[in-house]
């Protein structure tokens, strides 16, 4: 089934791109949640304006998305979450939160789909953090978890 991505979508692509996945894929789980609609030949200006929408927020070029690299891995990012006697946290650490704490941090404005965590957070402790910023440039920064 050809469908039109609404939002990024890891492993398959980027606002605006037109797909062909497995129909039960498309219907039981991307147009649901809105990740993507139907693809049809009037869906053609939907596509123009999402890219137009996609190009406002994205970072254009590879200088730009190293500034903002070097401005995200001079910010120190702690998280203050509850937690129990032995360290392991009530719940986890979520990519928007993450993306909380690096905007209160001082840091740049980050998306908080653009936040990867390796595996979830749900210890005290110091825990490393990619953002991906371009398509090339990724950076890796340290988060401090600590109990409040």
């Amino acid at each position: 089934m050809k469908i039109i991505l609404t939002h990024e979508v890891s492993g398959l692509g980027t606002a605006g791109d037109v797909v062909d996945v497995k129909d039960g894929y498309a219907r039981n789980y991307l147009v649901p949640r809105g990740f993507a609609i139907r693809w049809t030949k009037g869906g053609e200006k939907d596509v123009a304006q999402i890219r137009r929408a996609r190009k406002i927020h994205e970072i254009a070029t590879i200088e730009q998305a190293n500034e903002i690299k070097a401005k995200l891995e001079g910010v120190k990012v702690r998280l203050a979450v509850r937690s129990g006697d032995a360290g392991r946290l009530f719940g986890s650490v979520t990519p928007a939160d993450v993306a909380a704490a690096i905007k209160a941090a001082g840091g740049p404005d980050v998306d908080k789909r653009r936040v990867e965590l390796g595996s979830p957070i749900k210890t005290l402790g110091g825990h490393q953090v990619s953002v991906r910023l371009h398509p090339e440039v990724a950076a890796k920064l340290g988060v401090e978890v600590v109990a409040a």
